[in-house]
């Protein structure tokens, strides 16, 4: 029922968008429901008076009935869902508080990182600087920006009263954006199955005034303990029926850890291995480095075949072999030359000639313009 009565307006749009789509379906059930017990009663088998005719096959007007309204209920319905899934995307930030009030010019949403353990629910208050397991707070009419992932396998993070509920996955960070427009203590819960935790795993959202809300604050940190990586990764362990903790300080990026799976001390994180990826690896080409590398290898090596190597010549980075070069003079019998060829150097142009082609080497060692 909580559902069908919500206290947050992402909630109530959702409430809305059901009845809306019930109603429309039942302008097609309900006629139906009616007319198959109104034929099964008018064509009894006593009723004589009704009509019979069994060569009957086909009515226009009929069929235009038929198709027609639900047709018309479709596209509605359709265009309905259209707009619901831009309006109600998750990570669409709030335009209004409610249906009456817009979202004030100088309105600070509340950023909460939540993470899904096993199994218990653990939340971050990075304006504030603490952290709390299963029990959160927000106050009343102040949009709240829910920034969500997991710590081992996916999860589903889920206030019925304030919103739909919406994914949290290892390694990755998904959004939502909501708010609550009454006070109030409203359940939390995982909505998806996760293991032998997992029904447990529910935490309490309390929906309070701003006083309110800087009195839970100021319990938090007068009561609460430090959360460091140390505390976070006993705190990982499953565990199951989890009372709630307070944690006053919390380590300095430790959310941003959980998020790129690098808690654990020496462990590299995602998003600086994927940096690494991007920029060809650490120290060893990109698979697209390395394909252009093997292609102008092979394109090289062919337009180089049969070429010899100079004595002391180095190969080049590439591979490709180095180019020859003609020998000095009183070199002839140079391990470079064949035996059975030569290598002459062209003749020096006469005034008024062009210089000739230079010198190439054939596949039997000799030189030819």
């Amino acid at each position: 029922m909580v559902v069908m009565s919500p206290s947050g307006d992402i909630a109530a749009q959702q409430r809305d968008l059901i009845v809306v789509s019930v109603l429309l379906m039942l302008l097609i059930i309900v006629p139906v429901l009616f007319l198959t017990l109104y034929f099964a009663w008018h064509y009894r088998h006593s009723n004589t008076k009704a009509r019979y005719e069994p060569n009957w096959h086909h009515s226009t007007r009929l069929e235009v009935v038929i198709w027609s309204a639900p047709l018309a209920i479709i596209i509605v319905l359709g265009a309905i869902t259209w707009i619901s899934t831009h309006k109600l995307d998750p990570y669409r930030p709030l335009d209004r508080l409610d249906a009456e009030r817009p979202i004030p010019a100088d309105a600070k949403p509340l950023e909460v990182e939540v993470v899904a353990l096993d199994w218990k629910w653990l939340f971050f208050y990075p304006e504030y600087g603490v952290a709390t397991v299963n029990e959160m707070a927000a106050p009343v009419d102040r949009p709240i920006t829910f920034k969500i992932t997991a710590s081992s396998v996916m999860n589903s993070f889920y206030v019925p009263a304030l919103a739909g509920m919406i994914y949290a996955m290892p390694g990755m960070e998904t959004k939502l954006h909501a708010v609550i427009n009454k006070e109030g203590v409203f359940d939390g819960l995982s909505a998806n199955y996760s293991g032998a935790g997992f029904s447990h795993m529910r935490f309490k959202f309390h929906g309070v005034t701003n006083e309110g809300f800087d009195g839970w604050i100021a319990r938090v940190k007068q009561t609460g303990t430090a959360l460091n990586r140390d505390t976070y990764l006993k705190l990982e362990k499953p565990s199951e029926r989890e009372p709630v903790r307070y944690y006053a300080t919390v380590e300095d990026g430790l959310y941003s850890r959980v998020l790129n799976m690098c808690a654990t001390p020496g462990k590299m994180c995602m998003n600086e291995m994927m940096h690494i990826d991007m920029m060809g690896g650490a120290g060893v080409e990109s698979h697209e480095n390395r394909e252009k590398l093997k292609y102008d290898n092979r394109h090289a090596g062919e337009a180089g075949h049969g070429q010899q190597t100079a004595p002391g010549a180095t190969v080049p980075a590439t591979g490709v072999p180095a180019r020859s070069e003609a020998p000095a003079a009183g070199t002839e019998g140079n391990a470079a030359t064949p035996d059975h060829g030569s290598h002459q150097p062209p003749a020096e142009p006469q005034a008024g000639e062009s210089n000739p082609a230079p010198a190439q080497l054939n596949n039997n060692g000799s030189s030819q313009p």
